[in-house]
């Protein structure tokens, strides 16, 4: 057994939402596929890596017992750490680019982690909604991957998303959530269809909907969220003669009887419940709300929250599943309402 310089092969991005001892293993993965690291080679201990790279003990020694677990490390008492399978090689490494660490966006990663398998390398990084932040991470990238999975809300700049993305082979592009306009070429993509989701699951929910004379849409005016679910709440409502409205600070609009809010923004609906509470108006009576995304806890809070939502779990496991048979196909998430005790 020889020593070599491993530590040469490891970069830890503090940027990256990946946790740091994966990133480790992955980087040992990575050199081991490359040729770089071979079968017998021996590692730095833990102390070293630790030193060096300016982690933790524990997270480098977890980093190694979960290269141990896959196989990859083996140990000998008093001697250190070495490569006992130099022919483990992942075939897939992708990158995923979220817009934000939220509840259902947990639900996306956890399916798509779930159905691609253990045995590819995933990156993984949150960009805020920040395309300048996008771009930086999407730059800083330093090693070439397999496919590049992306979530592509905006709140500036949307515009020049497609400037970005249309330098990613689209052999390697999966796009999740939502179609950018001006991405050519043929690539993978699982969406919603927000003005059609937003207005059939109004419709569905018409006859609720009918104790009430206004609906009011909250959205935000920095917002990610697409156009669409405004034009698609519009025709709803001029369809079915219902009065309604766009706010964009529920802070500052008037509350009163007979008013159903829908709200995007996770932070907007516990303002709502604190005013409507406050207001003494009883939910589900004298005042309808309609949450977008269910979330497990929507279920609970006090006594249901209606909710419209895509998929999340259904768009996770698609995604991989694009990836595993090297589709290149466009598909749309189903959309549900589920009705409950606020409306």
């Amino acid at each position: 057994m020889k020593p070599i310089n491993i530590l040469d092969h490891i970069h830890i991005n503090e940027y990256a939402a990946t946790p740091k001892y994966l990133q480790l293993a992955n980087a040992v993965i990575n050199a081991v596929g490359a040729g770089k690291i071979k079968k017998d080679d021996m590692l730095p201990s833990i102390n070293e890596l630790s030193y060096v790279l300016e982690i933790s003990r524990d997270t480098a020694e977890k980093g190694y017992k979960h290269l141990k677990q896959l196989g990859v490390l083996g140990s000998v008492p008093g001697k250190g750490y070495y490569i006992t399978n130099a022919d483990f090689k992942r075939k897939l490494q992708i990158v995923l680019f979220f817009n934000k660490l939220s509840a259902h966006k947990k639900i996306v990663y956890d399916s798509f982690v779930q159905a691609i398998g253990s045995d590819a390398f995933v990156d993984f990084y949150i960009y805020n909604n920040d395309l300048s932040l996008f771009k930086k991470l999407f730059q800083n990238l330093r090693q070439e991957y397999t496919h590049y999975v992306i979530i592509p809300h905006f709140i500036e700049g949307r515009d020049k998303a497609a400037e970005i993305i249309n330098t990613i082979p689209k052999d390697k592009l999966v796009l999740l959530d939502k179609l950018v306009p001006d991405v050519d070429g043929e690539y993978a993509v699982v969406y919603e269809n927000f003005e059609n989701d937003i207005y059939n699951a109004l419709e569905q929910a018409k006859e609720k909907l009918s104790k009430y004379h206004t609906i009011k849409l909250i959205f935000p005016d920095k917002s990610y969220f697409p156009k669409g679910i405004i034009k698609g709440f519009y025709r709803f409502c001029q369809q079915y003669a219902f009065n309604h409205l766009l706010v964009s600070d529920i802070m500052q609009e008037p509350i009163a009887e007979g008013e159903v809010y829908i709200n995007l923004m996770e932070d907007d609906l516990v303002k709502l419940l604190d005013r409507v509470i406050s207001l003494k108006l009883k939910i589900g009576k004298q005042v309808g709300i309609i949450s977008y995304n269910e979330t497990p806890l929507k279920k609970f809070i006090l006594d249901g929250i209606t909710t419209i939502s895509t998929d999340f779990k259904r768009m996770g496991t698609v995604a991989a599943q694009l990836i595993l048979d090297n589709s290149r196909r466009h598909e749309e998430v189903p959309f549900y309402l589920t009705l409950r005790a606020s409306l």
